[in-house]
Formats: C-alpha cells, sequence, structure tokens
C-alpha cells in the first residue's frame, strides 16, 4: 500500500503530457495536396550575349509554396550547360540554410533537377527541385 500512491501518482503525472499532445495541423497528407494544386508563379527567362561570344541565359523557376515556406530558384545557363543556381526565395530555417548549398553543388553536378533530397530538408528539397524542374522547362 505504501508504494501503491507514489506509483500511481507517478503514473499519472508521467501521463499527462500524452493526454495533452495535439499534433501539429501542418502534418498530414492534405498539405501535400495543396502544395502541388497552387503554384504561385510561372518561370521567366532573359538572355545576354558575353564577350566571348557564349549566350548566358537566366531562367527563373516558378515559386513553390511549402510548409517551411516559399521556395524559389534562379538558374544562369552558359550554353547548354547550368553555370550557376541561385535561391531568390527560401525558408528562415537552419536545415534549409544547410541544405541550399548542397543542393545547388549536386545540381551542377547533375546538370539537371534529378538530384537527391538533403536530409534534414525534405520539404525544402522537395520545392527546390520542383521550383528548379520548371526553370529547367521554361529554358527548354
Amino acid at each position: 500500500m505504501k508504494r501503491a500512491i507514489p506509483v500511481l501518482v507517478l503514473s499519472v503525472a508521467g501521463l499527462v503530457p500524452v493526454w495533452r499532445y495535439a499534433p501539429s495541423p501542418d502534418t498530414g497528407s492534405s498539405s501535400t495536396a495543396t502544395e502541388a494544386a497552387a503554384p504561385a508563379s510561372t518561370p521567366s527567362v532573359s538572355s545576354s550575349t558575353g564577350s566571348g561570344g557564349t549566350t548566358s541565359t537566366v531562367v527563373s523557376g516558378s515559386t513553390v509554396d511549402t510548409e517551411k515556406g516559399p521556395v524559389q530558384v534562379e538558374v544562369t545557363f552558359e550554353g547548354d550547360r547550368i553555370a550557376s543556381v541561385r535561391m531568390l526565395r527560401q525558408p528562415n530555417h537552419p536545415q534549409t540554410t544547410a541544405a541550399v548549398p548542397k543542393l545547388i553543388e549536386e545540381t551542377l553536378q547533375a546538370q539537371s533537377a534529378d538530384i537527391d533530397t538533403v536530409s534534414g530538408a525534405t520539404i525544402t528539397s522537395d520545392g527546390y527541385r520542383e521550383s528548379l524542374q520548371a526553370a529547367l522547362d521554361a529554358k527548354g
């Protein structure tokens, strides 16, 4: 009997956080459907000819609204090669800040949107790939 009361009190104290837990409304499959259904903008293309005769084309991908915030890339092409990628819009989140250089590096190596997701930044990686693919499609 002496042990029963402390065990009961500690059990109830341990269960209170479980009872009070409420999952975030942003989780679940409904947000994924919303992301895919509403691209916020269309890609834009501009080009110029450099002194060496090579054509430099800058293409902005579409803005992709993710759970973490909007993602948009700008791709610079030298001829048909991807010369550089720049983030125009990205979520203000530590994982995103760490993931962006990795995503850009992989894009420059692959020369396509067929790149791996960065662990810990899945949502940003998916938005990046979608905006990048829109820029590649706009370039043609």
